[in-house]
């Protein structure tokens, strides 16, 4: 597949440029940039994403990294046994823990939600950060919801971190999900005040709170300008520019003829990324 001329491959994560350095200079250039690429893509094109990472995986896939930025691929394309296939291997091959939650989440993916339980009550998690184990008490609250168990879902939430009043990089995720547990669950007035406070954490647009606000309050947004589906339509009662000229005997005519008529025509307008910079973890 083909590699912009911007793709350095110097883009990647210092601990992934690491483990890069077993493989031979030109190998190793060649997989970060397609690892790059993964990154790049994996929001806004996670199938052109999953392409460079099977390149990737066919170059490299002894190499941790490339396994979990081809688990991130496959998980954003929903090829969920592919993603825990992957998942599992990079934690084989680096020992870490990092990758329970969304390997718990694959497990929901595919019709599992009593695996990912399993796995949510595991001595693992213990061993996670705070952010992984926000992440797995998602995870958790999701599969609770997919057994039809609303209630068991919003007391799964319901934790310091969400009643916490600093702002972490999970906050809007979290009471997000809480809200909508509250809506599904008949709760509406509950529901509205935590979508409020998710948009005031939200400061990278990572939900649609703002929508979903909007939605409770039954605000209809509508576009400002909208084009007419034919340019050459014109405003009723306005004679067309065209008309004119054609109705006028001659130039002189015609010029007059437009001065009266007014304006005659009625002139619109987001896995990989951990591969780039796993510090924002």
């Amino acid at each position: 597949m083909p590699i912009p001329e911007d793709v350095t491959g110097d883009e990647i994560d210092k601990d992934v440029r690491q483990e890069l350095q077993s493989l031979p200079k030109t190998l190793a250039e060649d997989v970060a940039k397609n690892l790059v690429m993964v990154a790049r893509l994996i929001d806004e094109d996670p199938e052109g994403a999953y392409g460079y990472s099977k390149v990737a995986l066919r170059l490299a896939s002894r190499v941790a990294a490339v396994r979990e930025a081809g688990g991130f691929a496959a998980y954003a394309t929903q090829r969920y046994s592919e993603a825990l296939a992957e998942f599992r291997a990079a934690r084989r091959m680096s020992g870490g823990v990092e990758l329970w939650p969304v390997m718990a989440d694959c497990e929901r993916g595919l019709g599992r939600p009593e695996k990912a339980l399993d796995m949510a009550g595991a001595a693992e998690v213990n061993k996670l950060d705070k952010a992984g184990q926000v992440e797995m008490r998602l995870v958790a609250a999701g599969a609770r919801r997919d057994m039809g168990q609303l209630d068991a879902a919003i007391v799964t939430l319901q934790s310091p971190e969400l009643a916490a009043g600093s702002v972490q990089p999970w906050t809007a995720r979290l009471r997000y999900a809480y809200a909508d547990a509250l809506l599904a669950a008949g709760r509406e007035g509950e529901a509205r005040e935590w979508f409020a406070k998710a948009l005031e954490a939200d400061r990278d647009g990572s939900t649609d709170a703002s929508d979903r606000l909007a939605e409770m309050d039954g605000v209809d947004f509508v576009d400002a300008l909208v084009e007419d589906e034919d340019e050459d339509e014109t405003a009723p009662g306005i004679e067309s520019e065209d008309t004119v000229v054609e109705q006028a005997s001659d130039a002189e005519e015609a010029e007059d003829a437009v001065e009266d008529s007014g304006e005659g025509q009625v002139g619109r307008d987001e896995a990989g990324r951990a591969v780039v910079d796993r510090d924002e973890d």
